[in-house]
């Protein structure tokens, strides 16, 4: 059965036909997203994380709000752009936030995508080191960070306090988070070292890179370099697998009218410059649920996967995405064998 979720990048803004007009409307309406999925079977409410951008930004206080008002639904980021992270305070919001749940965060984590500001994370204060790229320093705070959540000793006791001098560790610790931590993969070679680092691996509908095959069979061949990679490491268990797809079906007369004419223009991969280099965006499923069922089925990568992220139009608030997601769960998932 596959783990079916939702993704909501938490857009809010002031313009005609949105309904989320504040960054108030944005969480509040998050929230009962998430509650709503989770009466309808739906397995997992994730966020985006954006700074400097009218969207979800630190996403710790909603995830605990998501968590304290479900109980079964799994709760995650899909992605939070480590160069901007402490990840001390980063690791003990994380834990705090586990424990409310109950252990259901599921953490995605990533070097971060194309933003807004110019050297956003260098007005946090966070400034790689000499010699650091950009991803160099998101990887080093991802190992402070999974060091901390496992239980590393991080700061010098004071033995006037604790009566040793060892080293102590982050408060409080949640067991079983470090084995929740995905990573956000955009390339073959950082899938490789997804699997290697003994992450889960998170995909979304962006690669950045191309090698003129479809968007689906290029994500399923970094999935396999991720297995391959976990298994020659020897990692235990086994590794998740995410990726996010734009999947709308075409119900009701509501549906046709906001989205029957894109499901022409959006029916193909797009290729284009990002970073210095080529991209490939993966295209949106837009059709009648027969017609969509045919299509996924031919998507290797969702057929790979284990869990699939619908990601949401969060812009039309909260009754139209419950729809959007229980005519998921209704008309398309069954003809796939996702339930």
């Amino acid at each position: 059965m596959k783990h079916i979720g939702f993704l909501s990048f938490g857009h809010y803004q002031a313009v005609p036909g949105s309904l989320v007009r504040t960054a108030q409307d944005a969480l509040l309406q998050t929230v009962e997203l998430a509650v709503a999925a989770e009466e309808l079977g739906v397995d997992s409410a994730s966020v985006r994380v954006h700074h400097f951008a009218p969207q979800l930004a630190s996403p710790f206080p909603l995830l605990a709000a998501m968590a304290a008002r479900t109980s079964r639904i799994e709760l995650g980021t899909g992605v939070i752009d480590m160069r901007y992270e402490n990840p001390l305070y980063m690791a003990e919001e994380a834990a705090i936030t586990d424990l409310i749940s109950n252990g259901r965060l599921q953490l995605g984590l990533s070097r971060g995508s194309p933003e807004t500001a110019l050297r956003g994370a260098e007005a946090f204060g966070n400034v790689p080191a000499p010699g650091q790229s950009d991803a160099d320093d998101a990887r080093a705070r991802t190992a402070a960070f999974r060091a901390a959540i496992a239980g590393a000793g991080v700061a010098a006791a004071n033995p006037q306090l604790t009566g040793h001098s060892g080293l102590l560790a982050i408060q409080p610790q949640s067991p079983g988070l470090s084995d929740r931590i995905w990573w956000g993969s955009g390339s073959r070679a950082t899938a490789q070292w997804t699997g290697e680092q003994g992450m889960n691996l998170m995909s979304s509908t962006l690669l950045t890179e191309d090698t003129g095959v479809d968007f689906g069979d290029l994500q399923a061949e970094q999935i396999a370099i991720f297995r391959a990679a976990w298994a020659a490491a020897g990692h235990a268990g086994t590794p998740r697998v995410a990726v996010s797809r734009s999947i709308l079906p075409l119900v009701t007369d509501e549906d046709r009218r906001y989205f029957g004419l894109r499901a022409q223009a959006d029916n193909r991969d797009q290729v284009g410059h990002l970073d210095g280099g080529l991209a490939r965006f993966g295209k949106s499923y837009i059709g009648e649920p027969d017609v969509l069922v045919e299509q996924l089925a031919q998507d290797a990568a969702v057929q790979a996967a284990d869990t699939v992220h619908i990601t949401v139009p969060n812009q039309l608030g909260v009754d139209y995405n419950a729809r959007l997601l229980d005519s998921v769960i209704r008309f398309v998932a069954p003809g796939l064998g996702w339930r």
